[in-house]
């Protein structure tokens, strides 16, 4: 019987639930990832930002909206919050601009390097005890990154970086919200759209590419269907333990490589899908050990973010 099965609350129709929510929550941001790539390829990254955190915000705020705003006005350690909403942006635009000139695989590989970021930098900067197995699993993740992202056995370009950079801000990200773990779901969110609204916004004003009114409404329609996944994911999270249902994050390189084929006609090179197994196997051993370690000696688990 499966660990989570030991849990009073937590059988197995909450764990398929969770399951669920999760590959659709993976799904939809496999979708609005391929299409901002497409737009990407003929508008500025800031534009999609600011355009997609429209629609976002349109569905946020009503929520924020609903006790007068009373999550806002009751933040605590805004230094961290806005930390945490400046490393959201960073990531965001990062990705946009590695996804213009790299294939999803490539970037994909990189960002579900994650959660391997976050087992390193958790036992530097929270100073959380990672045993020598885990150490090896970021090693050996780690590695899997660098031949991913070395399709060809030349140095890593310069699209390839930004992609890394990108994965480490949201690494930066995780570990920020773990010290903001009182903070209200709905609140996080909005704060990062609302971040990447603005930013967006600002740098728009030097570069704005006219849309058709097609492209704006489809647009913001993907902010829309963003928000939809963020809301899948933190379902997932919430009806069954993150240790079950975050390794399922890693079928997104699988939706990755397909659209990337059928939508862009990118082949994946060897390198990419062995680099992409690597990645896949360390992070789902991190994510077992945890797991074990958890069940091991039982403690509040804090909030994980995947």
């Amino acid at each position: 019987m499966p660990p989570f099965a030991k849990s009073p609350i937590i059988g197995r129709s909450s764990a398929l639930a969770g399951i669920l929510f999760m590959l659709a929550s993976v799904g939809i941001f496999a979708l609005t990832n391929a299409f901002s790539k497409a737009m990407v390829a003929t508008y500025p990254p800031a534009q999609v930002f600011f355009v997609r955190g429209f629609g976002a915000l349109a569905v946020l705020l009503p929520f924020l909206a609903r006790d007068n705003f009373a999550a806002a006005r009751r933040v605590q350690r805004p230094a961290l919050q806005a930390l945490r909403v400046a490393f959201s942006v960073a990531d965001g635009m990062l990705y946009f601009t590695a996804v213009k000139y790299i294939p999803l695989a490539d970037a994909t590989t990189c960002y579900l390097a994650a959660p391997i970021f976050v087992t390193a930098l958790s036992a530097i900067v929270l100073r959380e005890p990672v045993g020598w197995r885990r150490w090896s699993a970021v090693v050996v993740g780690f590695a899997g990154v660098i031949i991913a992202l070395r399709p060809s056995g030349a140095t890593l370009g310069g699209p390839a970086l930004i992609a890394l950079a990108g994965s480490l801000c949201m690494s930066g990200m995780m570990i920020v919200t773990r010290f903001l773990r009182g903070t209200p779901d709905t609140f996080l969110a909005t704060a990062q759209v609302v971040g990447s609204f603005v930013f967006g916004g600002f740098l728009s004003t030097f570069h704005f590419v006219s849309p058709p009114l097609l492209i704006t409404a489809l647009l913001v329609l993907s902010g829309v269907v963003n928000v939809a996944g963020v809301m899948c994911l933190n379902r997932a999270l919430l009806v069954a333990p993150a240790s079950v249902v975050a390794p399922f994050q890693y079928t997104m390189i699988v939706w990755a490589i397909v659209l990337g084929f059928l939508v862009f006609g990118d082949v994946p090179s060897p390198n990419t899908v062995i680099g992409a197994v690597i990645v896949t196997a360390a992070g789902l051993y991190i994510f077992l050990r945890e797991r074990k370690v958890m069940y091991r000696e039982p403690q509040p688990n804090p909030p994980t973010v995947v």
